[in-house]
């Protein structure tokens, strides 16, 4: 019997330094996603922990999207457009060189059939590929740039737009509790 009592203490003691310590180390979960909860029927800060944690559950069913999600899922697009610019950048790196390789040939060819000479004709295609292979690389860059951008702007939009519909549905839940809400 006292084995038992004592353990049963010893959980308490546990349990109630782990939940001062989680309460003390971070936000509640409203705070953490930016809206603020007043309980107006004077509810005690378990009950409140305890009512957030059920409207989040219900939020995320009734919207069907979770913010700590959304936000995961905008940062990645972020990422995958640097990824992609870069990936560009050097999908194009010697475009110069080929557009003067295609140039030439193309110069030498031409040369050689109006009866000039083979190698002025190269000569001239050769700059005028390089130019030509530069610009379209810089074309390339640009449009692969621009797509990318409106892909992380359009996933952000997207991201923002979940989160307030998310934040409504939560406020709401919240609200049907007897909490004041505001984000």
């Amino acid at each position: 019997m006292k084995l038992w009592a004592v353990t049963a203490a010893a959980l308490t003691v546990a349990v109630t330094s782990i939940s001062i310590e989680v309460h003390s180390a971070g936000q509640s979960l409203a705070g953490t996603l930016e809206v603020y909860v007043f309980p107006s029927a004077g509810q005690a800060s378990d009950r409140q922990s305890k009512d957030e944690s059920e409207c989040y559950n219900w939020a995320v069913t009734n919207t069907g999207s979770d913010p700590f999600q959304a936000r995961k899922d905008a940062e990645a697009a972020q990422q995958q457009a640097a990824q992609q610019k870069a990936a560009s950048q050097n999908a194009t790196a010697g475009a110069g060189a080929r557009g003067a390789l295609r140039g030439a040939a193309a110069g030498a060819l031409i040369g050689e059939i109006s009866g000039g000479d083979a190698s002025k004709g190269a000569a001239y295609g050769a700059t005028a590929g390089v130019i030509r292979g530069r610009r379209q690389a810089r074309t390339y860059q640009s449009q692969t740039a621009q797509q990318a951008d409106q892909y992380a702007a359009s996933e952000a939009a997207y991201s923002e737009d979940s989160i307030t519909n998310f934040k409504k549905a939560f406020s709401v839940c919240l609200e049907a509790k007897e909490y004041m809400v505001k984000y």
